[in-house]
């Protein structure tokens, strides 16, 4: 009894180095994670093209294995459980998950594919790993999260636009077709050669005019602002500062900014 919880400890010690250690190995295991992930979506996007058939359906399985054998390992290390199965991202994870194992029970059905696409969200679980290796992301930090913000948006729509209009629509025949329209409505250009007809077309166009502004608007702001350094002031708490600046804005600590 005593020799099975050891080793199942040493497995949680080994599998919580590769998410947070500093090792070598545990920055190829978490850029290869996210490798993983951009392919998936790559993968996504090129069989929209293509009729499913059966090597397209095993490819899903085999991503739907990782991702499963992948989230199994996280949650064996994770200190609260409930808690982490309450977070948003989780539930994403398992969607995806589902869609891509879809496959097992028979024909995937339409709707589960794009759920595929919010596996991008998780993606957001690298943010501190990029903050900590890369000094370029913690120099443009903002922009590039506002920047990663559109692409989530524009992909889950896309996904959402293709599952909804395809075969209904026949100005949408592809996920070229639906990212076209997901982009000309968010940038409001509206050429007019592809629209979404009906009631519930009408009201997917507005959501992506909205928060696709709104977004956009942040990715304007993020470039226009001037260029701040992340170091939190050991007293107030504040996170950006000038890059030259030898004493905090808010309280007028004396602070400690290391050089790139």
């Amino acid at each position: 009894m005593r020799s099975g919880g050891s080793a199942v400890k040493r497995l949680q010690a080994r599998i919580r180095n590769l998410y947070d250690g500093e090792s070598v190995t545990a920055h190829q295991f978490r850029y290869g994670l996210l490798v993983i992930d951009i392919v998936s979506i790559a993968f996504i996007v090129a069989t929209s093209f293509i009729q499913s058939n059966v090597w397209i359906e095993s490819v899903d399985v085999v991503f739907g294995l990782v991702f499963l054998t992948e989230f199994l390992a996280r949650m064996l290390i994770v200190r609260k459980p409930l808690r982490e199965l309450l977070h948003p991202v989780t539930w994403t994870d398992i969607a995806s998950i589902i869609s891509f194992l879809a496959p097992l029970a028979g024909e995937p059905a339409a709707f589960l594919r794009i759920l595929r696409t919010l596996r991008l969200l998780r993606s957001y679980r690298l943010l501190s790993r990029l903050r900590a290796d890369l000094p370029y992301f913690r120099a443009h930090e903002e922009l590039i999260i506002a920047a990663a913000n559109i692409l989530v948006f524009l992909f889950v729509v896309t996904g959402f636009i293709y599952v909804t209009q395809h075969g209904q629509n026949p100005a949408i025949a592809n996920y070229a077709d639906a990212l076209y329209f997901a982009v000309t409505a968010l940038t409001t250009t509206g050429f007019g050669d592809i629209t979404l007809p009906g009631t519930a077309g009408r009201l997917i166009s507005v959501v992506i005019m909205i928060f696709g502004v709104t977004l956009f608007l942040g990715l304007v702001r993020a470039m226009l602002r001037p260029p701040k350094v992340r170091f939190q002031c050991p007293t107030c708490g504040l996170l950006r500062h000038d890059p030259d600046a030898v004493h905090c804005k808010a309280c007028g600590e004396l602070l400690n900014i290391p050089n790139e």
